[in-house]
């Protein structure tokens, strides 16, 4: 066999942070500081604190392959630790502060970090667990080192970290396929599993989101990252940025709506992404606080969301509100997260304005480098374009292949991970998520889909956010339970509820009932908990107490059957 002829560099992050001095060093990057205050650096500045953080790290103990965790907002200190560590030949070993104190200490001790990372308001989640971490042997301050330090543990500052050793002259040369990256699951239905992203597997997912069908991140853009960087490395942004030279605008831990719009504006945002939450909340900020010419002064032009399914409400207030083109891209924590991203063909870009909305909520098509499937119950490949559902399996480049710490893969003989999403693609390679295989209800024989209900829902005006989740039925097996959060000062009509439903989904999908809540629980990655609210309202239907006693006020629809 004839091989070819072209030279073999290895695909490391280092090479990239290199690339992204080389080329773009004077491109800003940008962070909200604790104090509410903005710190400007650049790629080159970024790059430079690597080098010399990684030596640091080197001079604590660290080698190759350790893993090196970090708990930290979205500012440039996190930013220069994801190369430092992962360019130095460790493990960069994200861990997320909003999950429960026994999960950040099962998250930490089971990917065996004997050095923390730590912005100094989170010390306070990591003190406590500290005595269960024998493992840890220093703590690195991305701030002022507290006065109470517990003993057996060494404190360090992050400026202190820096001056500890020459920086790194040249990164220690690796193997593209060793571990570069670390990532954990939420853990909505056990443990947190992780995820061990390789130097190629993340690189080759930055070249999909930059690719002009795909995010088509460039250094055109002002990127605000909404994402957290302590959840599937912000969705893989902080190496596509670096790949393509965008500026970067890091929000730290200030997510609420005047601190958002005043980055917007102020640092000329161009391309955002983010989970629906965020964005309702902005969305809602903006509507009540920005006149017409504030809004037009936005250079913001197309905004990606992605973590949960995205209400055709959204899309809608975002054109609207804005003019901003929404997209949705899905993935998870095993796709490294991005698997398909829905960017309209040229064909479809004149779509009268509901198809475009009902475009726009799908999931979209798959990047190149991951290839989706949807399956029967009995194995078998479903066609493309047929309308039947099936379970969505996926395989690609940077698809995972085992677990962190498990004996057995991930994926099947063929390499297909099943992801636990229930889809359908349509004639055009568009996926269309209709359920998580654990929430889809299944009502006398029937599915029905949660999320479409949801979606429905949301689309009522007074709505603020939408659960529906299956509860016990005597006669159906299960039946669809709809919860909904309000906007403030707005009246809520069942009737109302009940026609605007019926103009979306089949009758007998209608919600036996209504339960309007204070709010809805939600994971650390922004999405809804349906596993508690299935927990507490699992007798609703068949109680004889009033739902007010679940935390709701209840609203009787009736099964429509």
């Amino acid at each position: 066999m004839l091989k070819g002829g072209m030279q073999q560099w290895p695909l490391t992050t280092g090479a990239l942070i290199d690339h992204a001095a080389r080329q773009h060093g004077a491109t800003e990057v940008v962070s909200r500081a604790a104090d509410g205050g903005v710190v400007r650096s650049h790629w080159a500045g970024i790059a430079a604190n690597a080098r010399a953080a990684a030596a640091g790290l080197a001079m604590l103990g660290a080698e190759r392959g350790d893993r090196v965790a970090t708990l930290a907002w979205n500012r440039a200190a996190h930013l220069e630790l994801y190369y430092a560590i992962s360019a130095g030949g460790m493990v960069l070993h994200t861990v997320n502060p909003r999950l429960h104190a026994d999960q950040v200490r099962y998250v930490t001790a089971h990917g065996g970090a004997r050095i923390l990372c730590v912005d100094p308001d989170l010390l306070p989640i990591v003190t406590p667990i500290l005595p269960l971490l024998p493992e840890v042997h220093t703590v690195v301050v991305l701030g002022d080192i507290p006065a109470d330090q517990p003993g057996g543990v060494r404190y360090l500052s992050y400026a202190d970290l820096l001056g500890l050793a020459p920086p790194l002259a040249e990164w220690p040369v690796l193997d593209e396929n060793d571990a570069a990256s670390l990532c954990y699951t939420s853990g909505t239905t056990g443990d947190p599993k992780g995820c061990l992203y390789s130097h190629r597997s993340i690189l080759l997912h930055a070249f999909g989101i930059c690719a002009a069908d795909s995010m088509a991140l460039s250094a055109c853009d002002t990127v605000l990252l909404l994402p957290p960087m302590f959840h599937v490395n912000s969705w893989g942004v902080p190496f596509g940025a670096a790949m393509c030279g965008a500026k970067l605008v890091l929000p730290g831990n200030q997510l609420d709506g005047a601190s958002l719009l005043a980055l917007l504006r102020d640092e000329r945002v161009t391309f955002s992404l983010g989970v629906p939450t965020v964005w309702f909340m902005l969305l809602d900020h903006i509507a009540a606080n920005a006149d017409p010419e504030a809004r037009a002064a936005l250079r913001l032009d197309r905004v990606f969301t992605g973590g949960a399914s995205t209400p055709r409400a959204l899309v809608q207030r975002f054109r609207d509100l804005l003019g901003v083109e929404t997209m949705q891209a899905w993935g998870m924590t095993e796709t490294s997260p991005v698997a398909a991203v829905c960017r309209p063909l040229g064909c479809q870009r004149d779509l009268p304005p509901e198809e475009a909305l009902d475009l726009r909520a799908k999931a979209g098509r798959g990047v190149f480098g991951v290839e989706l499937r949807v399956e029967d119950e009995d194995g078998r490949g479903l066609p493309v374009g047929d309308a039947a559902t099936g379970a969505l399996k996926v395989r690609g480049h940077w698809v995972i292949d085992r677990y962190f710490g498990a004996a057995a893969d991930a994926v099947d003989a063929d390499g297909w991970f099943d992801t636990g999403d229930v889809g359908r693609i349509d004639a055009r390679g568009f996926l269309q998520i209709t359920d998580r295989s654990k929430d889809v209800i299944k009502s006398g024989g029937e599915w029905i889909s949660s999320i479409e209900l949801e979606n429905a829902a949301a689309a009522h005006p007074a709505v603020a956010e939408a659960a529906v989740v299956g509860v016990a039925h005597p006669s159906w097996q299960e039946r669809p339970l709809l919860l909904v959060r309000l906007h403030p000062d707005v009246a809520f009509d069942a009737g109302d509820m009940r026609a605007h439903l019926l103009q979306h989904v089949a009758r007998w999908w209608l919600p036996d009932d209504i339960v309007v809540v204070d709010d809805l629980p939600h994971t650390a990655s922004g999405k809804v908990v349906k596993a508690a609210l299935r927990e507490r309202y699992r007798d609703h239907l068949s109680s004889s107490a009033p739902s007010s006693a679940s935390g709701g006020v209840e609203v009787k629809l009736g099964t429509g059957r």
